[in-house]
């Protein structure tokens, strides 16, 4: 499926502007990997933490930014500017990577210094770090260390506080983005809070890796302000908003030692000639318009905003080829674009634009993140150009859905997107290792209070089908994909044999019933039904189970913040509410914020319909560990309540609960499942217990419960973060078993969503 879009490009006084309207998504049915095609596949997610210093606390933040690779492809080397250190893995192995320890970049100066950079040249290792006091007197050193012996041999000043680094192809030079950056919280004379300029401005170092040893090594200042601070005429005549304070961000260099950096406040772009150190362009960054994406925080998947005029302000970029190049337009304090531009570096004219098809794709995945919609949406953040086998691919990486994008650039002014890569939180560092079919993605955000751990994620190209994705949204009759996330639920859709339905929960304000078409790999949502009160307006239930009734219409199991607000809500077919039934007062009394968590029901020859619920935690006024299976008696309009016993992990602050239940023939199925995700996960199971065939009477009764299938195995062999909320369950009426993990709508999450085919019922369950 090409990500193509016709763009017109206009330049003006060195400005380039783009308008780009309708929708360029991926869509169901276009390029999600047929068997045999070529595409990377995820074989390992290495947790950083577990590569601490011995006696760390295991929750102390560290991360993995920016990384670099060996000569020979098996040392990955990452920066980590929280613990002030590099990290060292072991990736000879690409399904096992190992660490191999770190090395404290504080220790070679102070506390506070942060590595913000990495390069390998040979057997070196070239760590750019940030040693400045204040914004007003910034510095840095380039610190050289052997790889074998993690000495450090050399050391530089670079003048200066850096940010990025890279090496030449023929390994002559290396280019370092010296930012000076600014203080968001400073106000310039005339300016507001956090506006440009302010002194110093930054530059590049060019240094030149002359020499046998890098004591012979030396550094090359490329001004990109007059000695006495004031501006240059290129940058002036570029139209950069503060030419005094150009704010260097990201560099990159072609075949022809041509140095590209981004200077992104300045919403610019500057090329320098690396041999004589001479600048020989600079030019805008340009606009955009935008239409057809998510612009506002309302809970609302809404693909009908737009952006007009706003600055695409790049962060990485890349060199296509000698003469084209890529940008991640993540923008800054004024703008970004929520896509990717590519450049003509010879006019400074936009050659190809994402325009909205960036936003779409996360859109389309299940990644979008609606915290983020009135801000900078997905936030293209990291961009990569890499060769494989013939093939010259981009990767652009969104720092705030947690996904890279990969896209075929053999013609560079036409890329054809070609597959979402699915990173843990913040994916930062993007770093192609062709030699071994490898690439290798480092992610930034780190927080063990909420189970989201950063790492280093590495995927391998070859031939077959892809883990992710396993379920994706198709488009509407506008063309549009339809939003989805946190799919917390599932229910077969009586009479189609390959049909589900789930439903989204409190993580979006207006609930919507999804359709899933399961016959096709990755499954597709093909419908959503808007639910509504009973005047006909959309609602935001906390719907944490959903079952289609044979008769028509559905039973949601609505969960609250209290115990009072836990409910049964019958829906017509239109999805309008027709009843809502209340839990007994002493059971709403007894609950806390864990409540409904699945309902399911049968209807037996006489048309008597008995509904089941699941109780995710303990009533205060139960045993502990016992949790409750409800029964409503839909004629009666009564309640009776079963036991449940759960399992115990011996994790400090874990707890476990269930998160569904289901009929299978004469038994109730159900997910018992621990709060631990990522390597910590230890209970993802379904288990039995036998169907009651009338009402509870007298003291509670717990149900034996037997052992179907231990479902963590499945979720750890899509190789990525092991996902926590294994939450919807059910046979479909091809008598396949699914299940799916909620992605909490990207929130303290990685936001993959994982849709299991466990099998047939008969082998998951047994005859009935």
């Amino acid at each position: 499926m090409s990500v193509r879009r016709a763009i017109t490009a206009l330049t003006a006084a060195g400005v380039a502007v783009a308008t780009i309207s309708g929708a360029t998504s991926a869509t169901a049915g276009e390029r999600h990997h047929p068997s045999g095609a070529v595409a990377f596949d995820r074989v390992a997610t290495y947790p950083v933490f577990e590569n601490r210093p011995a006696g760390e606390d295991p929750a102390t933040p560290t991360v993995a930014e920016i990384s670099a690779v060996s000569p020979d492809g098996r040392t990955l080397i990452h920066t980590d500017a929280l613990a002030r250190r590099i990290g060292f893995l072991d990736i000879s192995r690409a399904d096992r990577p190992r660490g191999l320890g770190t090395l404290s970049l504080a220790q070679l100066g102070n506390a506070e210094d942060e590595p913000t950079s990495v390069a390998v040249v040979g057997k070196y290792v070239l760590v750019v770090v940030n040693t400045s006091s204040s914004y007003t007197e910034p510095s840095g050193r380039l610190d050289v260390i052997e790889l074998a012996s993690r000495e450090r041999v050399a050391s530089f000043d670079l003048g200066g506080q850096p940010d990025s680094i890279a090496i030449s192809k023929d390994q002559r030079y290396a280019a370092i983005a010296i930012e000076n950056e600014r203080d968001e919280e400073a106000t310039p004379p005339g300016g507001e809070e956090g506006d440009l300029p302010q002194a110093p401005g930054g530059f590049v170092q060019i240094v030149d890796l002359t020499g046998k040893t890098p004591a012979g090594w030396r550094l090359r200042p490329v001004a990109l302000t007059g000695a006495d601070g004031s501006a240059l005429p290129a940058l002036v005549q570029a139209g950069l908003a503060a030419p005094t304070d150009p704010e260097p961000e990201y560099v990159s260099i072609n075949s022809r030692n041509q140095l590209v950096v981004t200077l992104q406040e300045n919403n610019g772009v500057a090329l320098i000639d690396l041999p004589t150190g001479r600048i020989t362009r600079v030019f805008s960054a340009g606009t955009a318009t935008v239409s057809g994406i998510d612009t506002e925080k309302d809970g609302v998947i809404d693909l009908t905003g737009g952006i007009t005029d706003v600055p695409r302000e790049p962060d990485a970029v890349a060199w296509v080829d000698d003469r084209y190049l890529a940008t991640a337009n993540e923008g800054d304090w004024r703008g970004g674009t929520r896509g990717w531009s590519v450049f003509d570096s010879r006019t400074g004219r936009v050659a190809w634009d994402a325009g909205n098809s960036f936003e779409r794709l996360a859109v389309t995945y299940g990644l979008h993140n609606e915290d983020r919609a009135g801000k900078k949406g997905t936030e293209p953040e990291g961009v990569a150009v890499a060769e494989y086998d013939g093939v010259r691919y981009a990767f652009v990486g969104s720092e705030r859905s947690n996904f890279v994008a990969v896209y075929d650039l053999s013609n560079p002014t036409r890329p054809v997107f070609e597959q979402i890569l699915p990173t843990t939180n913040g994916p930062e560092g993007l770093l192609p290792i062709p030699s071994r079919g490898l690439l290798a993605i480092s992610s930034e955000e780190d927080d063990a209070s909420v189970n989201v751990r950063a790492s280093v994620s590495l995927y391998q190209l070859g031939k077959g089908t892809p883990a992710f994705p396993s379920i994706v949204s198709g488009t509407d009759r506008a063309g549009t994909p339809i939003g989805w996330g946190a799919l917390g639920a599932l229910s077969a859709v009586p009479g189609k044999r390959d049909q589900l339905y789930s439903v989204t929960d409190a993580a979006y304000g207006q609930t919507q019933i999804l359709t899933i078409d399961a016959k096709r790999t990755p499954a597709v949502i093909t419908g959503a039904l808007a639910v509504q009160d009973a005047t006909g307006t959309p609602v935001g239930y906390d719907a944490e189970g959903i079952f289609a009734r044979p008769q028509g219409g559905f039973w949601l199991a609505v969960e609250g913040a209290k115990g009072s607000e836990n409910k049964l809500v019958r829906l017509d077919a239109a999805g309008i509410t027709r009843q809502t039934v209340p839990l007994p007062t002493d059971v709403a009394a007894g609950l806390a914020k864990q409540g409904l968590e699945g309902v399911t029901a049968t209807t037996d020859r006489q048309g008597r319909e008995i509904v089941w619920v699941a109780v995710q935690r303990e009533l205060s006024t139960d045993p502990t560990g016992v949790v409750r299976l409800g029964r409503y008696d839909v004629t009666a309009g009564t309640w009776s309540w079963f036991g449940y016993r759960l399992g115990s992990t011996s994790v400090p602050g874990d707890w476990m609960g269930l998160s569904e239940i289901t009929v299978v023939g004469d038994r109730l199925a159900v997910i018992e499942r621990d709060k631990l995700n990522g390597p910590a996960a230890a209970v993802k199971r379904i288990y039995t217990v036998p169907l009651p065939g009338a009402a509870a009477t007298g003291p509670l009764k717990v149900l034996p419960k037997t052992l179907a299938v231990d479902v963590l195995p499945a979720l750890r062999a899509t190789n990525g973060w092991t996902q926590e909320k294994l939450e919807g369950l059910t046979v479909a009426g091809n008598g396949e078993v699914y299940a799916i993990t909620d992605n909490d709508a990207v929130q303290d999450a990685t936001g993959e969503t994982v849709l299991l085919r466990l099998g047939s019922s008969g082998k998951i369950f047994g005859r009935s």
